[in-house]
């Protein structure tokens, strides 16, 4: 067998999609950014059952109620792993299964965006399902083994972001809860709400963008009137609120509005000159213009 390079020309040509992770707290609006992508070629994965604040938007929805019902979908949309074993949840007969009880992939070819609500939801999910097997009980006494049962979730919700970051030609959104926590040294540190801690850590390394949706306070300027808090995505790592967030694409600004459309759009668009962005600051700015919602 002949080994497959891709050329510079076939790489450049090949579809993408935007693989991102958008964090923000309760209420901030989130699950509202539905509104601001093409109804007819997404599909909702409804996880939270908390549509409410998208009752009328016209498009399709999904709603697994199991971390199985959730592994066998992403397995759908996605495809099979041709690396896996046969028993194992991504693998060519796996796939074989799901399509036999889903029927064609091809019923689901015209979904561009897969926007999924949420990421904390599924966690809980695959955490209650992961009690339930074997590696969540100890093998010497058959007691519940707390350290296997968040080892065996870590290790499952990994496997089931990875294989939807391989979706390559569709936009998949991660949507999740973001707490705001007091560290050891009494800072202010915003943490991912997912159970078990290895997701939240490793996640930032599978998904190409990072986004904290935030409410930002310009500050008062004397003798002006004062400005009204404004909702924007935090898209940068290097920014004054210690918010998650990362840039794969390098086309996005500190703040972009609150709209997934004109943000598909601009990472599409042209790249940023190679020396502008490998280009930091040397210092903090001397001088800010916005402080974040408390």
């Amino acid at each position: 067998m002949a080994l497959r390079i891709v050329t510079a020309d076939e790489r450049l040509a090949e579809p993408r999609g935007v693989k991102a992770v958008i964090f923000g707290k309760s209420g901030i609006g989130k699950t509202s950014l539905l509104w601001t992508v093409p109804a007819e070629s997404t599909l909702f994965v409804d996880l939270e059952a908390g549509d409410l604040a998208v009752q009328g938007w016209p498009g399709a929805a999904v709603r697994p109620r199991t971390w199985e019902e959730c592994r066998d979908l992403a397995l759908f949309l996605a495809g099979p792993n041709p690396a896996l074993r046969d028993e194992q949840p991504y693998s060519v007969a796996q796939h074989i299964r799901v399509v036999q009880e889903y029927g064609d992939p091809a019923q689901a070819d015209g979904f561009r965006t897969l926007f999924i609500d949420s990421i904390t939801v599924a966690g809980r999910l695959c955490f209650q399902w992961c009690r339930g097997q074997p590696e969540a009980f100890s093998e010497r006494t058959g007691k519940p083994d707390v350290r296997g049962a968040y080892g065996l979730h870590g290790r499952e919700m990994l496997a089931w972001l990875t294989h939807l970051q391989h979706a390559r030609g569709r936009n998949v959104i991660f949507v999740g809860i973001l707490d705001e926590r007091t560290d050891d040294f009494n800072r202010k540190v915003f943490v991912p709400q997912i159970d078990g801690s290895k997701t939240g850590l490793e996640l930032p390394g599978i998904v190409d963008q990072v986004i904290t949706m935030a409410e930002i306070k310009p500050e008062a300027v004397a003798g002006q009137q004062p400005l009204l808090p404004y909702r924007a995505l935090v898209c940068q790592t290097i920014n004054q609120w210690g918010y998650p967030a990362k840039d794969r694409s390098g086309r996005l600004d500190l703040l972009e509005p609150p709209h997934l459309g004109r943000l598909f759009e601009k990472i599409a668009g042209p790249a940023r000159p190679l020396a502008e962005r490998l280009a930091l600051p040397l210092a903090a700015p001397t001088d800010s213009t916005t402080t974040p919602s408390t």
